[in-house]
């Protein structure tokens, strides 16, 4: 059954809607959703920007926490010189990062440096987040942790983490196997049972309201939203990329490894990488140790194509919600969108077809 917390959480949703309908009992556009999510962290809308690597730079996070949202900073694999920029590229938008947990643990003192700029949350993924979670709670941070599993679940609530972000397999980037209508309902199961106080994040596969409000309804405090923001105007994505997922449906990528062969990125097993599929991923996924094989040419193949903003020979890195995505626009209007047609959709009932 779904916790009484989610039930909990959507009557204050449609009670807010309700109080911001006019005489005439037409739905006011401005309506906002209320969960702990939002009063927790001070936000308008329940929505948080994944931390995508090379693409969540600081102009998109600024202009996602602007619009009332949370964003995250992209840190990936921990360049102190490109994270410096982003910081100062956000201005003064209360914003967070994120870390590839792993990657983390090679060069613990990037993390230094970033906290002393006193985000609002530092999230970890892929790795375990007990050596940074103390540090991180010191500088004020909350502690949000991307798992894919209930073991990675129970790993980030013994370091203590604030947030989880239930992450399904229909995410772009990396990921693992499980989907995410049935993962976001079962760790919220688990977090009512175990440590209730602790908020819940839906990811993989949240493009628009309806997936937004679906989330609400299985149980999470919010989204964490990736592949719809990656087709931001603010987003770091190269213009050909951006094309390239307007001419795609959900059936256009596939999970593989080898953009990390490609790159000599020695990614933990479990996890694999929601891309494009293209002449990079028809050429080699299947073929993997033959690529090892020939990484003297490929790697300069691969290194040059992603420079150049080439959609066919490198890793374009989007996932399933690629076929509800139909137009690159500002930050702002995405997220404004994605909670009014939420708002909508919970104060109706829900109901299928387009908002």
């Amino acid at each position: 059954p779904l916790p009484r917390r989610a039930f909990r959480k959507i009557s204050l949703v449609r009670d807010a809607a309700m109080r911001s309908n006019g005489a005439n009992g037409r739905e006011d556009s401005m309506t906002t959703i209320t969960t702990r999510l939002t009063r927790d962290f001070g936000l308008k809308h329940p929505i948080v920007l994944a931390p995508m690597g090379f693409a969540a730079g600081g102009r998109l996070a600024a202009a996602v926490s602007r619009a009332g949202g949370l964003g995250l900073i992209g840190g990936g694999y921990g360049d102190p010189a490109w994270l410096d920029e982003q910081f100062e590229a956000a201005g003064d938008a209360r914003i967070g990062v994120g870390f590839i947990t792993w990657a983390l643990q090679k060069t613990p003192a990037v993390l230094g440096p970033v906290l002393a700029r006193r985000p609002a949350a530092v999230m970890l993924s892929f790795g375990d987040p007990h050596p940074f979670a103390d540090d991180i709670h010191r500088a004020g941070a909350r502690l949000i942790c991307q798992c894919q599993n209930l073991a990675h679940v129970a790993d980030a609530l013994d370091a203590g983490a604030d947030v989880i972000v239930a992450q399904g397999a229909e995410a772009g980037g990396h990921g693992a196997l499980r989907g995410t209508l049935s993962l976001v309902p079962e760790v919220a199961d688990c977090l009512a049972a175990r440590a209730p106080g602790v908020l819940l994040l839906a990811a993989g596969g949240i493009a628009d309201g309806r997936g937004l409000a679906a989330a609400l309804m299985l149980g999470a405090d919010g989204v964490l939203v990736g592949t719809r923001l990656w087709a931001a105007d603010e987003a770091l994505v190269k213009p050909r990329h951006h094309e390239a997922i307007l001419h795609s449906d959900g059936d256009a990528t596939l999970r593989t490894t080898v953009p990390d062969i490609a790159r000599q990125l020695a990614w933990p097993a479990g996890f694999t990488a929601r891309i494009k599929r293209n002449r990079f991923t028809d050429r080699w996924h299947g073929r993997e140790d033959e690529l090892r094989r020939n990484l003297e040419a490929e790697v300069p193949r691969y290194r040059q194509a992603f420079l150049e903003g080439d959609p066919e020979d490198t890793a374009v890195w989007f996932g399933e919600a690629a076929g509800i995505i139909h137009a690159i626009e500002p930050a702002g209007v995405i997220v404004e969108r994605m909670a009014a047609e939420a708002a909508r959709r919970l104060a109706s009932g829900g109901g299928g077809g387009h908002v």
